[in-house]
C-alpha cells in the first residue's frame, strides 16, 4: 500500500511538474499563436486561407453538441474529450459558404454521426439550402452508413458507397429498462408521487412494463418524427415516402451494395480515394491533394460570426446596430452544480443581459433540455419575466432536439416559440421519487436502525422508513400544487385557458409538428429561422448576433494540441474516482420535486 500511494503521489507530482514546464514554455514562446499551430502537422484554424474553388469537408464522427464547449481538465489530461461536431458553428458556415463564392462545394464524410433528430434535421436542410444555390455542390461519402449519416445527406447530388459497404435505414425505436424486478430483489421501494398520467419518467422503479398511456404517447410522437424523417428523406432522394418505409422494413444493410445503388439509396460505388478523384474533378482539379479544403471550424474561424451580410436580405452590420442575443440553455436543470443548466446561473445570465439591454434588440433563448429541478425551472421563468417587463424587448424561444417537462416551462413564457418538426417537447407534468431501503438493510445485510426524532415528520425524508399515511398526502399535494402552478405558467404564456393547458399536459411528450398544432409551439424552424424571424419582425435590417454564455478559453486548453501526458494508471483511476464521487455528491442534493421528461434514446 505504502509503494502504490508514493507511486500514485510521484505520478502526480511528476504530471503537475510537466505541466507547469509546459505552461512556461508556451509563455515563452507566445501564447498568440494559434492552438492549432502547436500540434505537429496541423493547420492553424486562424490563418486557414479561403481559395477560390475551396472545397469544405463536413466531417460527420462522433456527436453533435449545440456549440463549442471547453473540456474539464481530467477530461484533458485523459485524453477523453471529444469535441464533436459543433452545431451552431457548422449552420452558420454552411449557410454563409452557400453565398460565397470561393467555395465550390461541399466534402461530408460520414462515420456514424450521433445527435438528436431535429440536430440532424438542421443540417440536412442546411445541406439542401447550399445544393440550391447556383454552381455548389455537395458530395457525401461513407464506408458505412449510419441512419443518422444518411438523413443528414439525403439531400446530396452524390452518395458514394463503399463497394462493400452498408446504408441502414431501420426506423425508429426506443427502449425502457425496468428496474422494479431487481428493486424487489433488493428490498428496496420507491415511493412515487406525481400528476399526470403520461408522466412515465417514474414508471421503470414501480412497473415492469410499459403502461398502455407510455406506449400509446411514444407511439405517438415517434411516429410522428418518423413521418419528417422519412418525408425529408423521400424528398431528397426523388422517392415515395412509402419507399422509405420498404427500405427500413427490409434490413438494406444487408444487401449487397449494389443492390443500394439500383435501389437508389446510392448514387455511385467507390473506394475513398475513388470518391477524393471525384471531389477533385468537381472542384476544378487534377488530384484530391491540389484541392484546397477547410474544415468547418477553419472556414468558420475565418469570419466575423456576428456579421449576417452574407445574406441577400441583411445589409452589412454598422457599429450602432443592436444585437440579438441568444442564450443557451442546454443540459438538465439543477439548482447547483458544474454541467447543465445551473438556476442561479442562467438566472443571473438573464439579470444581467437585462441591465445591459440598451444595445439589444431581442433575446432568443436557445432551448436544448429534458428538464430536471422545478423550483430552478420557476427561477429562471421568472428571471425571463423580469427581462421582458424591464427591458420591453422580444424574447422568443428556440428548442432544439428537446425542450421537455423544465425545458419547456422555462420556454413558455416567450412571446413566440419556434422548434423543429422533430422537436421532442411538452412534458407538462411534476413528480417526487423518495426510495426506502428498509427491506434492503435488514432483509439482505442485516442491518436494523432506530430513530430518535422530536417531532414525528422530524426525519422526513428517511431512507430507513416508509411515509406515513400524512406524509404521502402532504407530499401529494406539495406535488399537484407544483403541477398546478407549471400549468398556470403555460396557460399565461400561451394565452390559453389552464383547463385548454390541462386537457395537453397530463406530462405528455409531443414532437414539435404535434406541437404546432396543439398550441404549444408557434412556428416551425431552426435557430437560424428565430433570427432571421425576429430581425424580420422588428424591420431590422441590419444587425448582430451574440451567444450567451460567453466562452471563454482555459489558459490550459492549448495544452490539448501537445503531445498527450502519459499518467500513472494509478492516477487517471484517482481522477475517475473523484469524478464517481462528485456525482454521488450532487445526486444526494437532487431537489425532492422534479419537472423532468424521461429518458428516451430514440435510435
Amino acid at each position: 500500500m505504502i509503494k502504490k500511494f508514493f507511486l500514485s503521489f510521484f505520478g502526480s507530482m511528476a504530471a503537475i511538474w510537466l505541466t507547469f514546464l509546459l505552461i512556461v514554455l508556451l509563455a515563452v514562446a507566445g501564447v498568440a499563436v494559434s492552438v492549432a499551430s502547436l500540434g505537429s502537422g496541423l493547420k492553424s484554424v486562424a490563418t486557414a486561407e479561403v481559395k477560390k474553388g475551396s472545397v469544405i469537408v463536413l466531417d460527420l464522427t462522433g456527436y453533435i453538441n449545440e456549440r463549442k464547449t471547453s473540456p474539464s481538465i481530467s477530461d484533458a489530461i485523459q485524453g477523453e474529450f471529444e469535441e464533436g461536431l459543433n452545431l451552431s458553428e457548422a449552420i452558420s458556415a454552411i449557410y454563409r459558404a452557400a453565398h460565397d463564392a470561393r467555395i465550390s462545394g461541399i466534402y461530408a464524410t460520414c462515420g456514424g454521426v450521433s445527435g438528436g433528430v431535429a440536430s440532424l434535421q438542421d443540417l440536412q436542410e442546411a445541406l439542401k439550402y447550399f445544393k440550391s444555390q447556383p454552381d455548389k455542390w455537395v458530395l457525401a461519402y461513407g464506408d458505412n452508413y449510419g441512419q443518422g449519416d444518411y438523413y443528414a445527406v439525403s439531400a446530396a447530388e452524390e452518395i458514394w458507397l463503399n463497394p462493400i459497404g452498408a446504408i441502414d435505414i431501420h426506423g425508429l425505436s426506443a427502449t425502457t429498462m425496468f428496474y422494479t424486478g431487481l428493486l424487489d430483489k433488493l428490498g428496496v421501494k420507491m415511493q412515487i408521487l406525481r400528476v399526470g398520467t403520461f408522466k412515465s419518467a417514474v414508471e421503470p422503479y414501480f412497473l415492469k412494463e410499459m403502461s398502455p398511456a407510455s406506449r400509446m404517447q411514444q407511439e405517438s410522437f415517434m411516429g410522428a418524427l418518423w413521418d419528417s424523417m422519412k418525408s425529408d428523406i423521400a424528398k431528397n432522394r426523388g422517392v415515395e415516402p412509402s419507399t422509405i418505409n420498404a427500405w427500413a422494413d427490409n434490413f438494406t444493410f444487408t444487401m449487397p451494395a449494389e443492390t443500394m445503388k439500383e435501389m437508389g439509396l446510392a448514387t455511385n460505388l467507390g473506394y475513398r480515394h475513388e470518391a477524393e478523384a471525384q471531389v477533385a474533378k468537381l472542384a476544378g482539379k487534377d488530384k484530391f491533394n491540389d484541392v484546397n479544403t477547410l474544415t468547418i471550424g477553419e472556414y468558420a474561424a475565418a469570419f466575423d460570426p456576428t456579421d449576417f451580410s452574407y445574406l441577400p436580405e441583411v445589409a452589412t452590420p454598422k457599429k450602432k446596430d443592436k444585437t440579438i442575443a441568444v442564450l443557451y440553455a442546454v443540459g438538465e436543470i439543477s439548482d447547483q452544480g458544474k454541467e447543465g443548466i445551473i438556476g442561479d446561473e442562467m438566472v443571473a445570465e438573464i439579470q444581467e443581459l437585462a441591465e445591459n439591454s440598451d444595445d439589444l434588440a431581442g433575446l432568443i433563448l436557445r432551448v436544448n433540455s429534458p428538464g430536471g429541478s422545478a423550483f430552478a425551472s420557476e427561477q429562471i421563468w421568472e428571471a425571463l419575466q423580469q427581462f421582458k417587463t424591464k427591458t420591453d424587448l422580444p424574447f422568443y424561444v428556440s428548442m432544439g432536439d428537446v425542450a421537455a417537462s423544465g425545458g419547456y416551462y422555462i420556454s413558455c413564457g416567450a412571446d413566440v416559440i419556434y422548434a423543429q418538426p422533430t422537436t421532442i417537447t411538452g412534458s407538462i407534468g411534476i413528480f417526487g421519487m423518495i426510495p426506502e431501503i428498509h427491506g434492503l438493510l435488514e432483509n439482505h445485510l442485516g442491518v436494523t436502525t432506530s430513530t430518535v426524532q422530536t417531532n414525528r415528520n422530524g426525519n422526513f425524508p428517511s431512507l430507513f422508513n416508509p411515509m406515513t399515511a400524512e406524509q404521502t398526502a402532504k407530499m401529494q399535494a406539495y406535488i399537484e400544487r407544483g403541477y398546478d402552478l407549471f400549468t398556470k405558467r403555460c396557460a399565461e404564456g400561451r394565452n390559453m385557458s389552464q383547463d385548454s393547458i390541462k386537457a395537453i399536459a397530463e406530462g405528455r411528450v409531443w414532437a414539435g409538428s404535434q406541437a404546432l398544432t396543439n398550441g404549444l409551439v408557434d412556428r416551425m424552424g431552426t435557430l437560424r429561422d428565430a433570427i432571421y424571424g425576429m430581425a424580420a419582425d422588428l424591420d431590422l435590417k441590419s444587425y448582430r448576433v451574440e451567444e450567451y454564455p460567453k466562452t471563454e478559453s482555459k489558459w490550459w486548453e492549448a495544452l490539448l494540441s501537445l503531445n498527450e501526458l502519459e499518467m500513472d494508471a494509478d492516477v487517471i483511476k484517482e481522477l475517475k474516482a473523484e469524478e464517481a464521487l462528485r456525482y454521488l455528491k450532487e445526486l444526494s442534493k437532487a431537489p425532492r420535486v422534479q419537472c423532468r421528461m424521461e429518458q428516451i434514446v430514440i435510435e
